[in-house]
């Protein structure tokens, strides 16, 4: 500031001397910009006008409120369409229509996965068959005490399925035939299914012995004796004659079950095979039950996975699925004699069973073999309450929630 005068430069305070040229141009700009400046700065005072920077915000500590009811909501179910349509087959015929049974029983025809009817309603009710045998076999004690006094008439025990423990149809087993039991002849086997026939007016689910060359010979046998009736010839597997098997199962007007083990691409294999000499409504499907306590859970992926390949498009998976349900009475549990906590047998069996078929109910099964009346009843009560559309009691099914174990 040497251009000041001397008077200015007394005037003006110590440290900061500004000439009335900076200060105008201070004032009309309200900036300025210096070079080279320096300043020696003894105490600093930094004034900030109000405003110039937000205040935190205040905490507001949260109230917890003890929730007094559900917030309600509407839920809309997500409706699809598949492709696919499992084939409908029908199983017995009526007098009209050149058998001899009183009435038919139809499984199949679905288009949404197993009781989807938020999608569109069950064409046809999964069916429930019991089990009956041509000669007296061992059985768990919770099975034999009901079926004591028939186990050497199979047309009483079938009558005493049908008409006491609501059988919708019987399947007659014709054990005896094994080269290894009675070896009993196909003619034998053909009178046993007559009296059988004569007994009940249900459709017949004819099951073999397991010998691929003796049940080829039996089923027949017995396809020829009932030409016309449309029974569940069970089963053609991969190691019989399948041409000759499906031959005579169309020329008599019969449907072919189609077993295979737990693999998908087996069972594609065996219904092409059987699609050169059957038509597909005459075909069902057995892909192997392994029951509660031997693999429930592969039984079950493998049954759901080929229903939804068939509602995906599959045409050979496009089949009604059976299920040997009584093989729940392989596992020991089912009978075997055990500690308290595994409850008496009497219970113990026949939850086993119901536990096989409810499992494979929600995969898709449409037609289950069993044995234990009780299972039978508790399946068709269950089937009956999941299609009939009614409500459960709700304050009931949430119980468990406060229950003490």
């Amino acid at each position: 500031m040497k251009d000041l005068p001397k008077s200015e430069k007394e005037e003006a305070p110590l440290g900061l001397r500004l000439n009335s040229r900076l200060i105008e141009l201070l004032a009309r700009l309200q900036e300025i910009e210096l070079e080279d400046f320096e300043m020696d700065v003894g105490d600093l005072e930094i004034w900030l006008q109000p405003g110039a920077v937000a205040a935190p915000p205040k905490i507001v500590p949260s109230v917890k409120v003890k929730p007094t009811e559900i917030i309600e909501t509407e839920f809309v179910p997500p409706v699809e369409t598949y492709l696919g349509k499992v084939v409908e087959v029908k199983l017995g015929a009526t007098k009209g229509e050149g058998g001899t049974r009183g009435k038919t029983v139809t499984i199949g025809g679905e288009t949404t996965p197993a009781f989807y009817t938020f999608e569109r309603p069950m064409p046809h009710p999964p069916v429930v068959t019991v089990d009956v045998f041509d000669m007296k076999v061992p059985l768990a004690k919770a099975v034999k005490m009901h079926v004591k006094d028939v186990l050497e008439d199979p047309a009483a025990w079938a009558r005493l399925a049908v008409e006491k423990f609501g059988a919708d149809l019987i399947t007659m087993h014709l054990i005896s035939v094994d080269p290894l039991l009675k070896n009993t002849s196909p003619k034998k086997a053909v009178k046993t299914v007559e009296e059988v026939a004569q007994a009940v007016d249900v459709p017949l689910i004819i099951g073999g012995c397991g010998d691929p060359v003796k049940d080829a010979a039996v089923f027949e046998a017995v396809a020829e004796a009932f030409a016309g009736e449309r029974f569940l010839i069970s089963s053609i597997t991969r190691d019989m004659d399948v041409e000759r098997c499906a031959k005579f199962v169309k020329e008599n007007g019969h449907v072919a079950l189609s077993f295979t083990p737990m693999d998908l691409n087996l069972a594609r294999e065996l219904n092409r095979r059987l699609y050169d000499f059957l038509p597909k409504k005459d075909v069902v499907m057995d892909l192997t039950t392994a029951a509660l306590g031997y693999g429930l859970d592969y039984a079950f992926t493998n049954m759901e996975r080929a229903r939804l390949a068939a509602l995906m498009g599959d045409p050979e998976l496009a089949h009604p699925m059976s299920s040997g349900t009584t093989n729940a009475w392989a596992a020991r549990e089912a009978w075997l004699e055990m500690a308290p906590e595994w409850e008496p047998r009497e219970l113990r069996g026949p939850l086993w069973e119901v536990t096989t078929a409810l499992t494979l109910l929600l995969a898709g099964v449409d037609l289950f073999m069993m044995m234990h009346p009780a299972a039978v009843k508790t399946l068709k009560d269950i089937i009956n309450q999941l299609l009939s559309g009614s409500s459960g009691n709700a304050d009931r099914l949430v119980e468990w929630v406060s229950v003490k174990i």
